[in-house]
């Protein structure tokens, strides 16, 4: 019994997971980002408090919009591809690619009072409530 191990479902994948000749094959770029990431909303003293997990993206390449009652977090992990003449790359695990989350909410988002927050991988959003119809751009701080 201690020889099982969990399949992935996908046969390919599988194989080439446990194949040692895996190692040479796969990609040279590293894995790209998932297509989804982490948020907690919370609703606190009239307002929607929002984190958003992003490892890895620089506050330049996260865009936050609000449409009426609901908001998209869309980001872009930049690839490194920094190697000398000298050097080969035995191994690249870190993510690259695009997300884009939209996440809609039980009430209208009041734009004039709501701000965002980028620090240490952690987006922090606080959205107010509104009836607004207006759709809006925030600016990250």
């Amino acid at each position: 019994m201690s020889s099982l191990r969990s399949f992935s479902g996908n046969m390919l994948s599988d194989l080439m997971h446990e194949n040692p000749i895996s190692y040479f094959i796969n990609p040279l770029h590293g894995q790209s980002l998932r297509s989804d990431f982490s948020v907690d909303v919370r609703e606190k003293n009239g307002a929607y408090l929002v984190h958003a997990e992003l490892p890895g993206v620089k506050k330049e390449n996260i865009d936050v919009r609000i449409d009426n009652d609901s908001f998209t977090i869309s980001a872009e992990i930049e690839q490194y591809d920094q190697k000398s003449d000298d050097e080969k790359i035995i191994q690249s695990e870190r993510y690259f690619g695009s997300v884009l989350r939209t996440i809609r909410l039980p009430f209208q988002i009041d734009k004039a009072s709501s701000s965002a927050h980028f620090e240490n991988g952690v987006l922090e959003l606080t959205l107010g409530k509104s009836k607004n119809l207006n759709g809006h751009k925030l600016t990250i701080k």
